[in-house]
């Protein structure tokens, strides 16, 4: 499940890329942000180049290319989510469980992401494969404010069905993985880039912790659920708030080009 107790890089790259794009960052500053704690990012398959180029002339050769602003898709099996088509983009997203599509060109990236290196030290690796994408609005992506309403509803949905569901040690556990999560946060990691507004940022903490939370609520075992059809029901009824905190994600990444093209 990606980007919920880890941040997607589709939402890096887009969010450190937007801010590129309007001149809020500087090159190197946003490649740092971008790459976080991976060894290198590359992009294979741009226009006019034969071999695999780094972020910083891959970005400035977008930028060439008229792209104008970076959107995130967080697709999940049945929900394609940001994404516009065609089909061979969207099977390539939906296998990574992100991507990023350009906006004012009609091009977009999926990551590949590798390992290499002894345990203890591994590095990581990504190569963001540039494909031809369909123009178009992309799928099921609310408005900044429907996302904050409809999040407010899943988190009391979410903190409802674990009670309900008995989560052996979810209060607790959940507790200092969101603290956790936010300690991180805090520690100098900016939760968006600059130049976005404070709604996307609210929005995006948000979905982060209800993210935190269904994750925990999967990945603590059984639980209190001790049958298989209990099991089931947890995933019936968190099913919903998983979407609706991925939908959120994808509002707050987009908002900056959104709102771009409302002015």
């Amino acid at each position: 499940m990606v980007g919920m107790l880890t941040e997607p890089r589709a939402g890096r790259l887009a969010a450190w890329g937007n801010a590129l794009l309007v001149g809020v960052v500087s090159p190197d500053d946003a490649v740092l942000a971008i790459v976080g704690e991976d060894a290198v990012h590359r992009v294979a398959g741009l226009p006019g180049e034969s071999a695999p180029v780094g972020l910083t002339l891959a970005l400035g050769r977008l930028r060439a290319l008229g792209v104008t602003g970076l959107r995130v898709a967080l697709p999940a099996p049945g929900h394609p989510l940001g994404l516009s088509g065609p089909p061979e983009f969207n099977a390539r997203a939906l296998e990574a469980e992100e991507a990023v599509v350009c906006h004012g060109a009609a091009l977009g990236l999926v990551p590949e992401v590798s390992e290499a290196g002894p345990e203890g030290d591994v590095h990581v690796e990504v190569v963001w494969h540039c494909l031809p994408v369909r123009q178009g609005p992309p799928a099921d992506v609310p408005s900044l404010a429907e996302a904050e309403r409809e999040l407010a509803e899943a988190l009391r949905d979410a903190t409802a069905v674990l009670t309900r569901l008995d989560l052996a040690g979810s209060g607790p556990v959940a507790e200092a993985a969101v603290a956790a999560y936010r300690a991180r946060a805090e520690a100098g990691r900016e939760v968006l880039a600059p130049g976005y507004p404070p709604r996307a940022v609210r929005v995006l903490e948000l979905a982060q912790r209800v993210g935190a939370l269904i994750s925990l609520a999967y990945e603590n075992g059984p639980g209190g659920a001790v049958s298989a059809s209990e099991m089931a029901a947890r995933s019936h009824a968190l099913r919903p708030v998983e979407r609706t905190a991925r939908r959120a994600q994808v509002a707050a990444y987009n908002s900056v080009v959104e709102e771009r093209g409302r002015e």
